[in-house]
C-alpha cells in the first residue's frame, strides 16, 4: 500500500493493543440486547490452518457487525484440547501430551489474535485444564445419580490402530472417523450415557431450531431414526423367557418362516452350548468379526449364517420356526433379533434362497401375482393381507394398526417406537482425557469419588503408549490404588477416560462463567446469555457434536440448571477450504500456510479473500498459485481504499453530505444492500457491492466539480461497512481521517429510504426462457408498461417471429417472460 500504511506495523500494534486492553471483553451480564455468538472451538493440533481462517473470519464479521448495531456481544474462544491426536503426537515425540497441547494452544491463540479476531480472551480455557474437567467429573456424578450414566458389558466398536473403543457416531462406513482404520467388534465393559432416554425430545425439539438448514435437521432425524411399529414376543425352545423383536410390519407376521439372531447375541451361546453347534458358532463368529458393519449389511454381498439347532414359536401361527445366527443382523440395532419374512424383506429373501428356507406371502398386491416359488425378489409394496386368518383382505393402509391392536389384546405384543440411536459410549482406553470419577470396590461395587475430592487429575508419570483393552492409566499404580470412599477397603480407580465429545457438549455454558470455582456456571449468567444467538461450525459435526450437545442441554434443563431446551437455535455451517477438490491436510501435502499470507499481504487481505470466495456454506477450492492469489484480488483493492482515504483526509469532517447527488444515492443503496448481505451471511456479495461503490467514488473524484465533503462521506461509509471484515486497515484509516475514536466504536450506518430507493432498474425480457433483451425501466413500473416495453423491443420481436405468446409473465420491475409455441 502507500508508504505511510505499513500493514505489518499496524496489524501487530492493533492486535497487541486489543489483547492488552481486553478490548473485546464482554460484561458478566449483558448491558443491552445481547448477542451470544460462538464458533465451534478448535482442536489445537498445530498452528492455524485455512479452515480456521475461514470460520474465524465469518464468525468475527458477525460479532463485529452485531456490536456496531448496538448489541451487547459475547464472542469467546477456548480450546478442545483432550484427545487422540495430541496423545499420539506426544507418544511419537516422547513427551507428555500436556506439553505438546499447551504449546499448540499458545501458537493457535497467537495466530487468532494476529488475524484480528475480536474474541473475549478473558473467558478462554482449554478442556485439559483441571479447572474445566473438574466439572466434567461433577456432571458425570450427577448423571450417575440420575441413572443416566451406567456401566455394562456390551459389543463395542474397536479401533485397532488407536486401540480404543468408539461410539457409533465415530464410525463412518465401517472405519474410524479419525484414523480411517477398519473398525471391529469386541465385548467390553464400558460406560454409557442414556441418550436414548431423550430420543423423542431430540427429534421433536428440532422444530425450535429455526436457524438450521433442512438438510441438517434431516441428518439428525435420520441418525436418531425413530420408527413406529410393534414389539412381538417369540417363545424360544428351552428358554423360560421369550425374546422380543421389533418390527415396523407386524402385518407380515404370518409370513415369518424363520428367526434370526445377531451372532454376538448372548442367546446364541445358550442355544448352542454343549451341542454340535457350539464349535460352528465360534468359527462363524470369528469370520463375522473380520467384517465391517457396511460389509454385513451390504446388498451386494451374499448373506451368511448357521442354524443353531433350536426353534422359536411364531406367536400368530403357533408354528415352530428354525433359529439362525446370520451376519446381516447387528447386535446394536433393535434387540439383535429379527423375525424373518423373506417374501417381504429383501435381506431375508436372499438369505432364504441361499439356505433353501420357505418363503410365504403375507401381503398380496392387487394383481394377485405373487407366487413364492417363482419370486426373484421380496415384495415391499402395498396390497392386502393373505394367509393371515381373520385378517385376510385387510388393506395395507389399515393392516399395521389393526394387527398391533390385536397383538396387545392377545398379550403377544404391543405398540412400540424404535430408534436407530444408541446410548452414547463414553469410555476410552487412552490417557489424554478426563478421568472417570468412579472407584471400584469388591464389596461396594461402583462408588462415586466424593465431590470434595474433585478434580481427579491425570498423573504425569505414565507410559502413554496404549496397551490394548486397558488404558495406560492402569499402569499408574500409585494413582490407581486407593481406598474405597464408602467402606475404606482396598479399591482401585476406574482407568478409562471420557470421550472428548463430553467436553464439547457443554463448553459454551462454561464460557459464561469461566472462572467460577463453586459451580460449572451460575444460573443467573446462563439465563442472561443463553441460548446462543449464532453458532458457526462445519457440517461434519451434524451428528457427533450436535446430538451430544443437544442431549446434554436437555439434561441441564431437567436438572434445573438451564432454561432453554435447545442450545443453538441458529447455526451456520461453513464449507471446507480445499485444494484440488480435496480437503487440506498435512498427510496430503496440500496445506496453505496462513502465516505466508500474513507476512506478504496482511490479515485484512486474507480475511477478505476468504470471505469473497463465495457463500460461506459452499466449499472453496484454493487456487494452485497459493497465497499469491490474494495479491491479485483483495490486496490491490485495499490499496485503492487506502488511497481514497489519503486523498479524502484533507476534506472537512462532516456529519453527512447535504447534497443528494448520484454518488450519495449510490452510497445509501449500498448501505441498504450490504446491511442485508451481512444479515444473510452473504459476505462475498457485500464485498462486491463495496468494490462497486469504491469504483464510483474514483469516477466521482475525477469529475471537475467533485465535492470533497461528498467524497469524504462516501469514504467514511465504505470504512464503516467494511470494518467487520477488515478490522485493521479500517481502524487505521478512520484515525487517518482525523477521528479520535476507533471505527469499531461507531454505530452501523443507517440508510435514507428515499435516497436508497432505486430510480431505475434493468428489466430482463425472456423468450422461452432465454434472455433476449435488457431494458431500463422506472423502479415503480407497472405490469402493463413492462409488457408494452417488452413488445416494443426489436430484439424481442425478432425472436417472436410474428407469433403470439401463449403466456406472458410479468414480475415487476425486473422480469418479463414470454412463452411461445415451438415448431
Amino acid at each position: 500500500m502507500e508508504p505511510d500504511y505499513e500493514f505489518r506495523e499496524v496489524e501487530e500494534r492493533l492486535a497487541r493493543e486489543w489483547v492488552d486492553t481486553e478490548r473485546w471483553a464482554a460484561p458478566r451480564l449483558p448491558s443491552s440486547d445481547k448477542r451470544y455468538v460462538v464458533t465451534m472451538f478448535p482442536y489445537p493440533s498445530g498452528d492455524m490452518h485455512m479452515g480456521h481462517v475461514e470460520v474465524f473470519s465469518i464468525h468475527d464479521a458477525l460479532a463485529r457487525f452485531s456490536r456496531m448495531r448496538g448489541f451487547s456481544v459475547l464472542s469467546p474462544l477456548g480450546f478442545d484440547a483432550f484427545g487422540l491426536p495430541a496423545e499420539n503426537a506426544a507418544i511419537k515425540r516422547g513427551i507428555n501430551p500436556k506439553e505438546w497441547t499447551y504449546a499448540n494452544i499458545a501458537q493457535l491463540k497467537s495466530s487468532a489474535q494476529r488475524l484480528g479476531c475480536s474474541f473475549d480472551w478473558s473467558r478462554s480455557f482449554a478442556t485439559c485444564d483441571p479447572s474445566f474437567y473438574k466439572w466434567n467429573q461433577w456432571f458425570f456424578l450427577r448423571f450417575f445419580e440420575r441413572g443416566l450414566a451406567y456401566r455394562e458389558r456390551a459389543p463395542v466398536n474397536w479401533c485397532p490402530n488407536d486401540k480404543t473403543v468408539l461410539a457409533n457416531e465415530q464410525v463412518i462406513a465401517g472405519r474410524c472417523e479419525r484414523c480411517d482404520a477398519v473398525v471391529t467388534k469386541r465385548w467390553l465393559t464400558q460406560w454409557f450415557f442414556r441418550t436414548t432416554d431423550y430420543a423423542d425430545r431430540l427429534i421433536d425439539d428440532l422444530a425450535i431450531n429455526v436457524g438450521w438448514s433442512e438438510r441438517l435437521k434431516m441428518l439428525q432425524r435420520n441418525w436418531i431414526g425413530r420408527s413406529e411399529g410393534a414389539e412381538v414376543r417369540f417363545d424360544i425352545e428351552g428358554e423360560s423367557e421369550p425374546v422380543t423383536v421389533f418390527t415396523t410390519r407386524p402385518d407380515t407376521l404370518w409370513g415369518a418362516t424363520f428367526f434370526v439372531l445377531a451372532p454376538e447375541h448372548p442367546l446364541c451361546d445358550r442355544l448352542a452350548r454343549g451341542t454340535e453347534y457350539e464349535g460352528r458358532l465360534a468359527s462363524f463368529r470369528a469370520k463375522v468379526e473380520s467384517l465391517t458393519e457396511i460389509d454385513r449389511t451390504s446388498t451386494e454381498r451374499a448373506k451368511k449364517g448357521i442354524w443353531l439347532g433350536k426353534h422359536a414359536t411364531n406367536p400368530v401361527t403357533g408354528e415352530a420356526i428354525p433359529i439362525w445366527a446370520a451376519d446381516y443382523v447387528l447386535m446394536d440395532y433393535g434387540t439383535g433379533a429379527v423375525m424373518a419374512v423373506p417374501a417381504h424383506d429383501q435381506r431375508d429373501f436372499e438369505f432364504a434362497r441361499s439356505y433353501d428356507l420357505p418363503v410365504r406371502v403375507a401381503i398380496q398386491p392387487a394383481s394377485g401375482a405373487l407366487d413364492p416359488s417363482t419370486m426373484d425378489a421380496a415384495y415391499l409394496g402395498e396390497g392386502v393381507m393373505v394367509g393371515s386368518g381373520t385378517f385376510d383382505g385387510t388393506p395395507s393402509d389399515r393392516s399395521v394398526a389393526a394387527v398391533t391392536q390385536w397383538l396387545e389384546q392377545e398379550g403377544r405384543g404391543r405398540h412400540a417406537v424404535n430408534y436407530r440411536l444408541r446410548d452414547w459410549l463414553i469410555s476410552r482406553q487412552r490417557y489424554w482425557g478426563t478421568p472417570i470419577p468412579i472407584v471400584h470396590c469388591a464389596a461396594c461395587g461402583e462408588v462415586p469419588v466424593p465431590e470434595e475430592e474433585l478434580p481427579v487429575t491425570l498423573p504425569d508419570d505414565v507410559d502413554f503408549a496404549p496397551t490394548g483393552e486397558q488404558s495406560p492409566l492402569a499402569g499408574a499404580h500409585e494413582w490407581v490404588n486407593v481406598r474405597c470412599p464408602k467402606c475404606g477397603a482396598d479399591a482401585h480407580r476406574d482407568t478409562d477416560t471420557m470421550d472428548t465429545f463430553v467436553d464439547s457438549s457443554w463448553y459454551f455454558h462454561r464460557y459464561l462463567d469461566a472462572h467460577n470455582d463453586e459451580e460449572p456456571f451460575a444460573r443467573e449468567v446462563d439465563d442472561a446469555w443463553m441460548a446462543i444467538d449464532q453458532y458457526t461450525g462445519g457440517i461434519e459435526h451434524a451428528v457427533l457434536h450436535l446430538i451430544y450437545a443437544r442431549f446434554w442441554q436437555k439434561i441441564l434443563v431437567d436438572m434445573g440448571m438451564a432454561r432453554d431446551p435447545e442450545p443453538f437455535p441458529a447455526l451456520l455451517n461453513q464449507g471446507q477450504v480445499t485444494m484440488g477438490a480435496k480437503r487440506m491436510s498435512k498427510s496430503r501435502g496440500n496445506l496453505v500456510d496462513p502465516t505466508k499470507a500474513f507476512e506478504r499481504y496482511g490479515a485484512d487481505a486474507l480475511r477478505l479473500y476468504i470471505l469473497f470466495s463465495g457463500p460461506p456454506d459452499a466449499d472453496f477450492d484454493w487456487p494452485e498459485e497459493g497465497v499469491d492469489s490474494i495479491g491479485r484480488v483483495t490486496y490491490p483493492w485495499l490499496q485503492r481504499v487506502w488511497r481514497l482515504v489519503v486523498e479524502a483526509g484533507d476534506a472537512p469532517v462532516t456529519q453527512g453530505a447535504t447534497s443528494a447527488g448520484p454518488l450519495i444515492e449510490r452510497m445509501h443503496r449500498t448501505i441498504k444492500v450490504v446491511t442485508a448481505d451481512y444479515e444473510a451471511f452473504s459476505f462475498n456479495t457485500a464485498i462486491a457491492r463495496l468494490m462497486e461503490l469504491v469504483n464510483d467514488a474514483y469516477r466521482y473524484k475525477a469529475e471537475p466539480d467533485a465535492d470533497a465533503a461528498v467524497l469524504r462521506r462516501v469514504v467514511e461509509s465504505v470504512l464503516l461497512l467494511l470494518c467487520p471484515m477488515a478490522p485493521f486497515v479500517t481502524d487505521e484509516a478512520w484515525r487517518r481521517l482525523g477521528h479520535e475514536g476507533s471505527v469499531h466504536d461507531e454505530p452501523w450506518p443507517v440508510f435514507d429510504a428515499l435516497l436508497a430507493a432505486e430510480q431505475e432498474v434493468v428489466m430482463i425480457v425472456q423468450v422461452n426462457g432465454r434472455v433476449r433483451d435488457r431494458i431500463t425501466v422506472p423502479a415503480d413500473v407497472s405490469e402493463d408498461i413492462m409488457v408494452e416495453r417488452a413488445f416494443g423491443s426489436d430484439k424481442v420481436r425478432e425472436h417472436l417471429g410474428g407469433r403470439e405468446p401463449a403466456k406472458v409473465i410479468a414480475r415487476p420491475p425486473k422480469l418479463v417472460s414470454l412463452v411461445v409455441a415451438t415448431d
